[in-house]
């Protein structure tokens, strides 16, 4: 088997519960690819088959791009415990408590890096994105749940316990919805795009989308879309206000679907500047650049070295 040398090209690989994604990079400075191509995941098939679909793009990115490199960085949902090397807390839940780093260094024949998609993403908008130039960059999921990383130097903070980054499962309010981590009114059932989805419909008994949500705040008329939008604003400028008093990031960038949500830039930043414990607010709140690309261009990141 042949590699490539250690200034590139980069191989980064997407995990996901659907689908797995592969990328080949030519430089931590380009995001013009050489090769990308995808397979399912077919999770349902349990956690052997995963490991062997991974196999397969591999070989298929082989194809196209040439001999595999001597690493391949993978992101995936959830974390690698650093003391046991066993998956923890992915939604991919046959995955969890396997040794899916051994097995897929195993299985490619290669060593693998890996970490969180929450920190891919935000390697990816650090090095690559709108966070580019910061040293300190905080990357936020917003989306079907929420989640962090963080990027010190352009590389990703990974932790003792390997869960740096994740304020989503901060207590925001104590009397708040109960979430399935086992607390009360932590930030993900505050600031996700279900929590918010449901919190309309407790106050208004009709389920409606985010998106839905929105174009009635924008129309105007309707109090209860009106309520749901100032909360998500109010408590994203405390959440975040928290993290920046700790980190104080040179850029916080936003992602997934909320992220597309333009009150999260101005009234979004003048509550977090509410909280943060200075006389100005200099860290800049922005939407990430790379949109589905951050993941797997973050997984190829991890191989920078």
């Amino acid at each position: 088997m042949g590699t490539t040398t250690s200034s590139g090209p980069y191989w980064g690989i997407d995990l996901g519960g659907t689908k797995i994604e592969g990328a080949v990079v030519p430089s931590a400075s380009d995001t013009e690819v050489l090769c990308r191509l995808r397979v399912d995941t077919e999770a349902d098939q349990g956690y052997e088959h995963i490991v062997d679909q991974v196999g397969v793009l591999v070989e298929r990115m082989e194809e196209v791009a040439g001999p595999r490199p001597s690493r391949i960085g993978i992101g995936h949902p959830g974390v690698v415990d650093p003391t046991t090397q066993l998956l923890k807390n992915s939604n991919t839940q046959c995955m969890n408590g396997k040794p899916i780093k051994a097995d897929l260094e195993r299985k490619l024949g290669v060593k693998v890096e890996m970490m969180n998609d929450a920190n891919c993403f935000a390697l990816a908008e650090a090095l690559l994105g709108a966070g580019k130039g910061g040293s300190v960059v905080f990357g936020v999921i917003m989306g079907t749940g929420v989640g962090g990383g963080i990027v010190i130097d352009g590389k990703a903070l990974y932790g003792a316990q390997g869960i740096a980054g994740e304020w989503g499962h901060n207590v925001l309010d104590p009397e708040g919805p109960q979430c399935y981590c086992g607390k009360r009114g932590c930030v993900e059932t505050l600031l996700s795009g279900p929590s918010l989805q449901r919190y309309y419909s407790e106050k208004w008994g009709e389920h409606v989308s985010m998106p839905e949500i929105m174009r009635r705040y924008e129309r105007g008329g309707d109090p209860h879309a009106i309520e749901t939008v100032d909360r998500l604003v109010t408590n994203f400028g405390k959440a975040i206000a928290y993290i920046i008093n700790i980190l104080d990031p040179h850029y916080v960038v936003l992602g997934g679907g909320l992220s597309n949500i333009p009150l999260l830039y101005t009234r979004g930043i003048e509550e977090a500047a509410k909280s943060v414990f200075n006389n100005r607010f200099e860290t800049k709140i922005v939407k990430h650049k790379l949109g589905d690309s951050a993941g797997v261009f973050g997984a190829a990141m991890l191989t920078v070295s």
